[in-house]
């Protein structure tokens, strides 16, 4: 079979993130079942990453020479078969502010256009499924489809990039820096630890519209040598640091399913994250802890730092 995968999300790890992950792979697993995957992807590239989209959407003509043509997201929304949501656009926005969320709500638009004109719509969590059918108008809920990862390429660069040796009670945040994200909630829950775990420190992996805020937060909160903003690295340097936290941390409030998290299971790290959206759906072992509370969410990496059952329990069931 000939598929056609259309996608303006970046291709490579450091600005596509999750998204990049879950196409990847899903790519690469039907080429090895002996389909042929062609991806059409931005040509031109724009100062406006929206600009880029819809440029790119505008240009985009249907190719008969493909079987099946899947658009991810807001991508293909003119021309795709199945339309194939990594998270709902117009769920996501609901917790920006700003440009960003101008900007997700012209994405969204489109989005809805995509799901209402195509044969087969897929998600990848029942809450994205859900929010879906909601905000879309949907007559019934879409098609489930779980992410997946390359557990044997993953282990594999695990192995080969160990974590320099480190006496520092890690924690490991990896997600773009967006509002819904919530990375300011682990800030503040660093600043609530200090006194009840002397050796903390968290890494940040990642970039974002809100870097720069949250920089300026952390000085504010005198966290300057419990706090390390990597922004984007590479695959090794990722695997890396993996291997390195103690404790992988999600304080997001909406994940349409949250890669990172499998990322982290396959690493054996013990999870704390937010009782929210796709999360426990997808690591219902985790510690799960109220939303946007900076107390809960330090309760729950004390609970692993104080408890290391709790951590080993959560690596054997990952």
């Amino acid at each position: 079979m000939r598929i056609r995968f259309v996608t303006s999300t970046p291709l490579d790890i450091q600005r596509g993130s999750g998204t990049y992950v879950g196409i990847e792979v899903l790519a690469r697993a039907l080429t090895a079942l002996g389909h042929s995957v062609e991806l059409a992807t931005p040509r031109v590239h724009l100062p406006v990453y929206t600009a880029e989209r819809l440029w790119f959407n505008r240009r985009l003509r249907r190719e008969p020479d493909f079987d099946v043509t899947v658009g991810f997201d807001m991508d293909g929304y003119r021309i795709a078969d199945v339309a194939a949501l990594k998270g709902v656009i117009a769920d996501e926005a609901r917790f920006e502010t700003g440009l960003t969320r101008f900007t997700m709500g012209v994405q969204a638009r489109c989005e809805r256009l995509h799901v209402e004109r195509a044969r087969s719509v897929v998600t990848t969590s029942r809450y994205s499924a859900e929010r879906a059918r909601e905000l879309y108008g949907l007559p019934r809920l879409p098609t489930i489809v779980p992410e997946l990862i390359d557990l044997a390429r993953w282990r594999s660069a695990l192995e080969l990039n160990p974590a320099a040796a480190c006496s520092r009670f890690t924690v490991l945040f990896v997600g773009r820096l967006y509002r819904r994200k919530r990375v300011d909630v682990l800030v503040r829950a660093a600043a609530a630890l200090r006194g009840r775990i002397p050796d903390l420190e968290v890494r940040v992996v990642g970039n974002g519209p809100c870097a720069a805020w949250l920089r300026a937060l952390t000085r504010d909160l005198g966290l300057e040598g419990s706090l390390s903003w990597l922004g984007d690295v590479s695959r090794r340097e990722l695997a890396s640091e993996y291997n390195r936290c103690a404790v992988f941390c999600l304080p997001s409030v909406q994940e349409g399913f949250g890669i990172v998290l499998l990322e982290a299971m396959a690493a054996a790290k013990p999870l704390v994250a937010s009782r929210a959206a796709a999360i426990p759906e997808v690591a219902p072992q985790a510690v799960l802890v109220e939303p946007e509370s900076a107390e809960a969410l330090a309760a729950g990496i004390e609970l692993v730092y104080r408890s290391p059952d709790v951590g080993a329990a959560q690596a054997k069931a990952g």
